[in-house]
């Protein structure tokens, strides 16, 4: 087991016993710290360290006392970096109906109430007002997802950026790692933080008439003001389309956006990680495990991930309700086979290892070294899907790399099961390639994960049923659902497996009608499913079917989209997912006389 000087430092006893009398830089988690990396505040720890930095973390700090956690360990050399959390926290914090949630998977025993709404805001305030003279950096999902004007759905209003509500000096967006050297890199030679304004994937705020340094080989896209937004959402509309493209460009534009009487200078971001540079993170000396401090207690987030691996960042799915694009960009940066293996092998050393990798995946599970055939293709696009509407010609999908390193996985010593939990395209191992070498092998792919590496049930997320729906989504047709199910029935079948599958589906997605989710109940009746995975839509920043939620346009086309929008609208979209309860038979019926389709009451309850 390691010992307490393994874990970075978290009191100033722990410093004290690394004969540390100062720091050069403190990380405030939102999260307990848990030395993995799957959590962020870990990571950029581990970084920073391996920078040859004196870096301590205070998880979860008291905002509501005399302020002593933020006090305890002084004035760091360098900076002070914020990193709120794995989850977004007002996600963490709320249900889609706005209710509070009654338990935090990230705090030990899951308790809630360890960090407040939106902890960059608080966490930073507090910070500008006790060292006002130290720069504040802050970064994460919560960040990122913010960094331009946004819409809150908590709030029900068009916010700021959040480094203009803050008050933080920077905004690191995306993941944190190559900034973040860059930046301490400067910051070791003695540049003042205030002139660096030109490295990428930071943002920062000037005044409209101050001079900054910025690379004159960007190219600078104007966006349309936070003011000019609030008073027409179309403008914002406008805004997202351009956000979207340079985030999913390999030569992104320079994006400004002003407010009041400043400007938000938003860099673009680095290329995607390499092999090597991704391999270096993995590589870094994490001990896999919560800080001692929490003896005794468990953190429901670690139980879930402790014994996953992560194969690959970036997804270029662009589902329209999902922020992992906007967070980690499309482009996929893939570990070596070497890294990954060493990771196993690393996790069967634990004590509490009984057998089982439970994940081994990523942001979607089967994007692992897929990449463009020919770059220079990839280097003109900016879609922000590589597999809608259809999966891009230049897309090479095949997954055999994928497939030798399940079949390594399984060969390790004391390897017993190897699961994949994470979301699996299956659009991308269903595609035809025109190439049957390809083919053969994504269907022995499907073969492979469904005989070898589904701990029972297979999930998988169609999110609906209904074409119109779908392509608002950026989801594929289900009638690829139903190709895939029967795949699936025949191989558990063939192998004598009784394995189920467990479609996810989202309710009041923006352009959802009730109609439209009595067809999707019919559908799922035809397949013999009764719902369990399902949610009702929650907007949350920086995606595509939040701007629509908001602005009620469709920032590519300007078209009108409804949106369900009042609670009552909502449930009656929801309860459609559970037609076969006795409590929704009669509501459903009445519901749909009244909008005079008896045809769909046929159908459902014929």
């Amino acid at each position: 087991m390691p010992d307490n000087y393994s874990w970075l430092p978290t009191s100033v006893k722990e410093m004290r016993e690394r004969g540390w009398d100062s720091l050069d830089v403190i990380l405030f988690s939102g999260d307990a710290y848990v030395d993995h990396p799957s959590f962020g505040a870990a990571v950029i720890g581990r970084l920073l360290e391996s920078l040859g930095l004196r870096v301590a973390i205070v998880p979860q700090p008291n905002w509501q006392d005399d302020l002593r956690d933020f006090k305890k360990l002084g004035r760091p050399h360098l900076f002070f970096g914020i990193s709120p959390g794995c989850m977004d926290s007002m996600v963490n914090h709320y249900t889609a109906a706005k209710r509070k949630r009654s338990n935090d998977a990230y705090t030990p025993n899951g308790k809630a109430g360890a960090r407040p709404d939106m902890p960059t805001l608080v966490y930073t305030r507090i910070l500008k007002q006790l060292y006002p003279e130290t720069p504040v950096i802050i970064g994460g999902i919560e960040a990122s997802l913010r960094r331009f004007s946004h819409y809150d759905y908590w709030q029900d209003k068009l916010k700021p950026s959040i480094l203009y509500e803050s008050g933080a000096d920077m905004l690191i967006y995306g993941m944190g790692e190559k900034p973040l050297a860059e930046l301490c890199k400067y910051l070791k030679q003695g540049i003042p933080f205030h002139q660096l304004t030109n490295i990428p994937q930071t943002c920062i705020i000037r005044g409209k008439n101050d001079s900054y340094a910025t690379n004159k080989k960007w190219q600078v896209i104007h966006l349309h003001s936070h003011e000019a937004c609030l008073a027409d959402p179309k403008k914002h509309a406008q805004n997202f389309r351009h956000i979207e493209e340079e985030s999913n460009s390999l030569y992104a534009a320079l994006l400004i956006q002003p407010i009041q009487e400043q400007l938000l200078i938003v860099n673009p971001p680095y290329p995607p990680m390499t092999t090597k540079e991704i391999d270096t993170v993995y590589a870094l000396p994490f001990t896999r495990l919560p800080h001692p401090r929490y003896k005794g207690k468990e953190i429901p987030a670690y139980n879930m991930i402790r014994h996953s691996v992560t194969l690959h960042r970036g997804c270029f799915g662009g589902c329209a309700f999902c922020t992992i694009s906007a967070h980690q960009g499309k482009f996929i940066a893939s570990r070596s086979e070497k890294s990954i293996l060493e990771e196993i092998e690393k996790i069967t050393r634990m004590p509490d290892f009984k057998g089982t990798i439970t994940d081994l995946g990523g942001p979607s599970a089967n994007m692992y070294t897929l990449a463009g055939k020919n770059p220079d293709i990839c280097r003109q696009c900016k879609r922000a899907s590589c597999a809608y509407p259809a999966i891009c010609k230049n897309l090479n999908t095949d997954h055999s790399r994928l497939l030798h390193i399940y079949r390594e996985a399984r060969k390790i010593p004391k390897v017993k099961h190897c699961f994949i939990g994470s979301g699996i395209r299956y659009d991308l191992c269903l595609h035809d390639t025109h190439d049957k070498k390809i083919n053969q092998t994504n269907t022995d792919y499907l073969q492979t994960v469904i005989r070898h590496h589904v701990s029972g049930h297979f999930k998988v997320a169609p999110e609906h049923s209904v074409d119109h729906v779908l392509r608002l989504m950026r989801k594929p047709s289900f009638s690829l659902f139903h190709r895939l199910k029967q795949q699936f029935d025949t191989i558990n079948r063939q192998s004598g497996l009784k394995q189920q599958i467990i479609p996810y589906f989202i309710s009041s997605h923006p352009g959802c009608r009730p109609e439209d989710m009595a067809e999707l109940a019919i559908a799922t009746k035809q397949l013999d499913f009764r719902l369990e995975q399902v949610q009702d839509f929650t907007p949350t920043p920086m995606t595509l079917a939040t701007t629509i939620y908001y602005t009620g346009y469709h920032p590519y086309s300007l078209e009108k989209v409804f949106s369900a929008k009042n609670e009552k609208d909502k449930k009656i979209q929801n309860m459609f997912f559970f037609w076969y309860k006795k409590e929704y038979i009669q509501p459903i019926k009445s519901f749909l006389m009244r909008i005079k389709r008896p045809d769909l009451i046929k159908k459902l309850y014929r």
